[in-house]
């Protein structure tokens, strides 16, 4: 039993602090200048070569990028994203001893619209990402927010991964070496290293091609009018991020990349993956967080940077002066409470100070999902994504869930109360419409009546200036998206391709309903025998 008047000062072991004066515990000559973890100390040299090795090896373990393909930076100016730039451009530097084959863009979205920044400081962040891009004389983009106002709705459906290639050990030697040999051929006169860095070089004629046209006060406002729409921050940023995501594609699609590297480290995984699972994206973890999203079919997202803690990045940017931009967001200087994320993210770092573990242990927990939906084929269901994340649909659950359940407290919460002339008699039965509803989509004149109401052009099923139908949005999204648009005060100041892919999955949807009973399924039409290609 421990005893009230016991004294403890002298048997409690005090924690010996690591002191930076101790030797590196690679080369064990050096003095390290640096703590990463407990007992890890670096020198400078091996620091850099530890960093450069985890990046590297992160893309030679899981071998989706092949030889000659092209891949787009997505880069905010942030610390991460600027690092991974970094990276790339030291894999292919003409002193790398193993180098990176694919040819490099870069995109920068510029989100100022949303979060109320001026122009001036607009145009004063753009240009600081400029010098560092032209810098790197790489293909860059620069993409304003206000654009995904006039992006097509083609946009939303998902590329055929027909491009994609096996990801076999032997496939992608293969790969390797024919590279090298067509690189060779094409330029007999440079060596390997040469042949490589010309694979990168571009002309500044070309360089500057990447900006884009200047936008207009009109689209301005009706991006502020869209936000303005939506009443909480953290509908706020899941919105803000799900354009960004459409706006990457677009691009990533129209200039011929098929894969897009992100710059998610370590740190922010740990926190996007606890905040997902709060806002209800608990079936896309996996593609959230993965290594790898193939979501969208014919453009891949990678994730190099997962292995990287915060710490690590901001450590190798002031030793080594990589330059990056600090630009403000919707959730600077909010409080902690401000959204799920943020609250997330605050709990998170706090936790990981005094615990050093914290987010190691939520990125390994990650590593280990899967998705539990199959993959989705675009040609037999077309419509099995949601509209906006463009992730697989997890509303189609069985009759007794958790989900159906909530659905249906939420339809009785909003259900009205009996009007003044309500009789005993004209009381719907449970379970069932109402009577209106119910005779919606039939003639007037069905029961023998004289249609009077379709004569004088009332609003009758029969009037040329019946209103046309609304969009329900919420059935062609899942339940975190479903949150979103519920959060809006208005669905109709959403983006035009949004609402014309809305209204165009919903025709095909009645249509296919409409002759179901004549189409094969997959398993009839697979076992119908063919001769030659027809039908015996």
């Amino acid at each position: 039993m421990c005893q009230v008047d016991e004294e403890y000062n002298g048997q409690l072991e005090h924690r010996v602090t690591p002191r930076v004066s101790k030797k590196c515990v690679k080369c064990k000559e050096n003095t390290a200048v640096l703590i990463i973890r407990a007992g890890d100390a670096f020198c400078r040299g091996c620091f850099k070569e530890y960093f450069i090795h985890k990046f590297r090896a992160m893309l030679g373990k899981n071998r989706v990028i092949f030889p000659g393909e092209k891949v787009i930076l997505a880069v905010s100016g942030g610390p991460a994203s600027s690092s991974m730039l970094s990276q790339v451009r030291e894999g292919l530097s003409r002193d790398a001893p193993k180098k990176l084959r694919f040819v490099p863009g870069i995109i920068y979205i510029d989100e100022g619209g949303a979060s109320g920044q001026s122009m001036e400081e607009r145009e004063r962040a753009v240009a600081q990402l400029e010098s560092v891009f032209r810098a790197t004389n790489y293909h860059y983009h620069i993409v304003h927010l206000e654009q995904v106002l006039s992006l097509p709705s083609s946009v939303l459906e998902a590329g055929s991964s027909a491009t994609e290639k096996p990801q076999t050990g032997s496939s992608y030697k293969a790969a390797v070496d024919q590279f090298i040999q067509t690189k060779k051929n094409q330029h007999p006169d440079l060596s390997l290293e040469n042949a490589q860095s010309h694979l990168s070089s571009l002309s500044m004629h070309e360089v500057e091609n990447g900006v884009t046209s200047p936008i207009t006060p009109e689209h301005t406002q009706a991006l502020q009018k869209l936000f303005a729409s939506v009443r909480t921050l953290t509908a706020k940023e899941d919105l803000l991020h799900t354009l960004r995501q459409h706006l990457i594609l677009h691009t990533a699609r129209t200039q011929g990349y098929t894969k897009v590297m992100m710059g998610d480290s370590c740190s922010r995984l740990a926190i996007k993956l606890l905040s997902n699972i709060s806002l209800g994206r608990g079936a896309s973890l996996a593609t959230d967080t993965g290594f790898s999203d193939p979501r969208y079919g014919d453009v891949v997202i990678v994730r190099p940077m997962r292995d990287y803690s915060s710490k690590e990045i901001a450590y190798y940017n002031r030793m080594f002066d990589i330059p990056s931009v600090f630009i403000p967001g919707l959730d600077t200087k909010a409080q902690d409470k401000a959204s799920i994320q943020h609250l997330t993210e605050s709990f998170v770092t706090k936790l990981q100070t005094d615990f050093p573990s914290t987010v190691s242990t939520i990125y390994r927990t990650s590593e280990k999902l899967h998705t539990a939906c199959p993959p989705q084929n675009t040609n037999t269901q077309p419509f099995a994504k949601c509209l906006l994340c463009v992730c697989a649909l997890d509303t189609k659950l069985e009759e007794f869930s958790a989900y159906q359940a909530t659905l249906i407290s939420e339809q009785l919460s909003q259900r009205r109360g009996p009007g003044p002339g309500f009789t005993r008699g004209t009381a719907a039965a449970p379970g069932l419409p109402p009577a209106s509803s119910a005779s919606q989509g039939q003639c007037c004149s069905s029961g023998g009546g004289q249609h009077q109401g379709c004569m004088t052009g009332e609003g009758g099923c029969c009037s040329s200036a019946k209103e046309p139908e609304t969009v329900d949005l919420k059935s062609l999204l899942c339940y975190s998206c479903r949150l979103t648009i519920k959060d809006m005060t208005a669905e109709d100041a959403l983006p035009q391709y949004i609402l014309s892919e809305a209204e165009r999955r919903k025709r095909r949807s009645q249509m296919r309903e409409e002759i179901s009973e004549f189409l094969l399924d997959e398993e009839e039409d697979e076992a119908i025998p063919r001769v030659n290609g027809s039908l015996q």
